[in-house]
């Protein structure tokens, strides 16, 4: 797993790993059965408290998301029909929502806005295609 923290952010550490697994496991990069990382080898490799990757996992677990299998690990679970879907777009909303609040507090157009959401997007998806 590839994981990117930003301590001066102001996003709690666990919601930053939270919000990545999530991210993986909605993209296909942790894949259904996939056994997640230890506790003591993603705080060792992140450079963090094992207690915060903990909560991290036992919040993912009261999601769904990951199931503890005892004394083997955490596992990202199957996902029912439509909820991969419905997660997908619920967290585009909520970027999307910082966004355009962003945006209105800013006074920029809605037209300059969504000019600019295109031109990322282009930008973005042809940056994924040549990889």
């Amino acid at each position: 797993m590839l994981f990117e923290i930003d301590l001066h952010s102001g996003v709690p550490i666990y919601r930053q790993v939270i919000e990545q697994i999530r991210r993986q496991v909605l993209t296909g990069e942790l894949a259904e059965a996939e056994q997640l990382e230890s506790v003591r080898e993603l705080a060792g490799q992140l450079k963090v408290n094992p207690m915060t990757i903990s909560k991290a996992y036992s919040l993912l677990e009261g999601e769904g998301l990951v199931e503890r299998r005892r004394g083997v690990g955490l596992f990202v679970v199957k996902m029912r029909q439509g909820q991969k879907e419905k997660s997908k777009r619920r967290m585009l909303e909520g970027v999307l929502k910082k966004a355009a609040v962003t945006a209105v507090q800013l006074g920029v157009s809605q037209e300059q806005m969504l000019e600019e959401m295109v031109k990322m997007y282009r930008e973005y998806d042809l940056r994924k295609r040549r990889k």
